[in-house]
């Protein structure tokens, strides 16, 4: 029996053989990912997933898909592909949390210029760390080498998830009322939004990533190759023991785009800037850019990553539990009767 391989593909620049090493490579991260539901391994035309539906008798099934974006260029300048899965995943698993759904599987597509599967498998270990800590399994994936269409040492990285809830706990941001608290649970960092204008900002292409900032405490590259922080688990324990009414993902559009999404007609939310503990890399691209300030909570999610709106009688035990997960919360502001939107005072 021949094994697959082709001299003519090869030649055209697509090598067969980088993929099956790439993904025996991958396997091992793979492993870290199984849940009980994964039916059988990576390596077949689909992943299979056995659903525990204990305790939902209306189950909904809720995905969500979307790509690393532009901060994969800071990836491509420092040599370093271990972490941008991690983002990958967050941006998918952190959108779906909003409905209330728990993700349970993800897959991964990986399209590049050319196979060096030692740095295919680099990426899939980020992919599967981000799924450990979102409690999902990777349950398969696709890696596309595809000469002169992308350049080699580049590739592109997105992701596809799927979770579920039961009906009777979907989010509504329907339920949301004046009174409400905003929880806000602190980012790690710029996360993945924006990084056309940071990469504007720092000119990064001409260099300035190895330098190191005393108010960031580490290189100007590390800080903004931080991976998005994960916030399924901590989410959906408060979601366990309290009434969440809706949950903001506070991804591009910052603040005045994603806010609103988590709100009815007739509600806007009050922020109090003051309440909001901007990190320093936002404070070092707002004064290198000249950006308003404005701008800034249009476009970056600023230190807050999720928005919980609970009751206000429940503020200080979502605090306490996002807490106790270790987290950073706090209260940030309140529901108030008005035009749906944001005040920022």
């Amino acid at each position: 029996m021949q094994n697959s391989y082709s001299d003519a593909y090869k030649a055209a620049g697509v090598d067969v053989t980088a993929g099956y090493k790439a993904v025996e490579l991958m396997k091992a991260h793979v492993a870290r990912t199984m849940t009980s539901g994964v039916l059988g391994g990576i390596g077949g035309f689909g992943g299979l997933f056995e659903m525990d539906l204990t305790g939902m008798p209306h189950p909904v099934l809720c995905a969500g898909t979307d790509g690393v974006g532009t901060k994969l260029k800071l990836a491509f300048l420092m040599d370093k592909h271990d972490t941008v899965g991690i983002d990958c995943v967050a941006m998918c698993v952190n959108d779906i949390v909003c409905c209330g759904a728990k993700p349970l599987l993800f897959l991964d597509y990986i399209a590049c210029g050319k196979n060096v599967p030692e740095k295919i498998a680099t990426i899939v270990s980020g992919v599967a760390e981000g799924c450990v800590q979102a409690g999902c399994a990777l349950t398969g994936g696709e890696t596309a080498e595809m000469p002169g269409f992308y350049p080699e040492e580049e590739y592109d990285l997105a992701g596809f998830s799927v979770g579920a809830v039961d009906r009777s706990k979907i989010l509504d941001p329907g339920r949301v009322e004046a009174g409400d608290a905003l929880v806000a649970i602190a980012s790690s960092g710029v996360h993945s939004n924006g990084f056309s204008l940071v990469r504007k900002v720092f000119d990064v292409e001409k260099g300035g990533l190895s330098q190191h900032h005393d108010e960031l405490g580490m290189t100007l590259g590390e800080a903004l190759l931080t991976p998005t922080k994960i916030y399924v688990k901590p989410v959906l324990a408060v979601m366990e023991e309290l009434t969440v009414k809706s949950v903001s993902h506070i991804t591009g559009g910052g603040f005045y785009e994603n806010i609103p999404r988590a709100l009815p007609n007739g509600k806007r939310a009050k922020i109090e800037r003051a309440a909001v503990e901007v990190l320093p890399i936002f404070d070092l691209i707002q004064k290198t850019g000249g950006i308003p300030e404005h701008d800034m909570f249009n476009t970056f999610n600023m230190g807050v990553g999720m928005i919980l709106a609970v009751g206000g009688e429940d503020a200080d035990r979502a605090v306490a539990i996002l807490n106790a997960h270790g987290e950073r919360a706090k209260v940030i502001g309140q529901i108030e009767n008005g035009e749906k939107g944001i005040e920022l005072c």
